[in-house]
């Protein structure tokens, strides 16, 4: 727990003071009490529980202020808590290799599946989108709330040769930050981290110009703290094509995202194709692991269908609960003012005062 005002955690030091005079009062009342011709009958009337009870409602009283001073302090603490409004976007694997057999009845068919029980299960407050990726990446389903148009958009996955992992984050990117001129295409041919220009273009020359500025203006977030978006990269096989996913997983973490990783597959690696071509797949785990550690993600291996269901009702339920630095100083002055309630009800019940 920390304080957002630890300067007022100095009163505390009053604290033994208020029970010094405590204990300074009821010694003077014992000397008062010496005025009886005998102490027996005082302490007859009082009886043992009678004694014990008065030093409850001072004590209540005691615990009272010091919830009251550690509520001015502003405490926070980091607590478990429904999360605000999400928007995740789910960058899936559709190179060739997909269409491999050794995950029943194929990996792509489990995958689809996966990702329908990943829909299903999804939390009302949040929102996906679908990339999918290969030789290049596609927006198959931008960010909705639809959870028809979303089990629709896995029906138009296309599987296509190579793999290209980088494109498939940098799309993700795209999709989650729509204005800030990611573009993949430049990205791919004019080798520009943003929205660049087409030959002859002056204007769009400028809007790239000032594109770049803002990247180089950003100040760069700490790792997995962007609150409000996630990318989950499914993928089978290595890198064959397109930018380099660290490169991505950099940018990512630029923006604070965090990015799940999921291995598909045996990472031993298996042999497939048809009888005119033949490929050997095999997971790039340290690929996969480094992206998601950079960007403040985790790595998940899921070599069957059941498997990949369990990683995503695991980041399902994440995403559904978060944990975040919050304020509860609302909760110290509510403790405060029904201890102060019980003492003062008390005092009246058993003294009449």
């Amino acid at each position: 727990m920390q304080f957002i005002w630890p300067q007022l955690l100095w009163l505390l030091l009053a604290l033994p003071l208020l029970a010094a005079a405590y204990v300074y009062l009821l010694a003077r009342r014992k000397k008062i009490a010496l005025l009886y011709a005998s102490l027996a009958l005082p302490r007859a009337a009082l009886g043992p529980r009678q004694r014990l009870r008065r030093h409850i409602p001072p004590l209540l009283f005691f615990f009272a202020l010091t919830a009251a001073i550690l509520a001015c302090a502003r405490p926070s603490a980091t607590v478990t808590l429904p999360a605000d409004v999400l928007t995740l976007v789910l960058a899936v694997d559709t190179s060739r290799s997909m269409e491999a057999t050794d995950v029943a009845p194929s990996r792509i068919v489990a995958a689809q599946q996966a990702a329908r029980d990943l829909i299903v299960e999804l939390p009302s407050s949040v929102r996906l989108g679908i990339v999918s990726f290969a030789t290049t990446a596609t927006v198959v389903q931008p960010p909705t709330n639809n959870r028809q148009d979303m089990l629709d958009a896995l029906d138009r996955f296309q599987l296509q040769r190579g793999t290209a992992t980088g494109s498939g984050l940098i799309q993700a990117l795209a999709v989650l930050f729509p204005d800030d001129g990611i573009d993949l295409e430049n990205i791919l041919f004019n080798g520009a981290w943003e929205r660049g220009s087409r030959p002859g273009s002056l204007d769009e020359a400028a809007a790239a110009d000032a594109a770049r500025k803002r990247q180089q203006e950003r100040p760069p977030a700490e790792p997995g703290s962007y609150r409000h978006g996630a990318v989950i990269l499914l993928s089978d096989g290595r890198r064959t094509t397109g930018p380099d996913p660290i490169e991505a997983a950099r940018m990512a973490a630029q923006r604070g995202v965090r990015v799940y990783t999921v291995g598909f597959g045996s990472p031993q690696g298996v042999t497939g194709g048809d009888n005119s071509l033949s490929y050997f797949m095999q997971l790039d785990e340290p690929a996969l692991r480094a992206v998601a550690t950079l960007t403040g993600g985790e790595y998940f291996q899921a070599g069957s269908a059941a498997d990949l269901t369990k990683v995503y009702r695991q980041l399902t339920a994440r995403f559904a609960l978060e944990r975040r630095e919050t304020e509860i100083s609302a909760l110290f002055a509510a403790a405060s003012v029904l201890l102060l309630v019980l003492a003062g009800t008390l005092s009246i019940l058993w003294f009449r005062r």
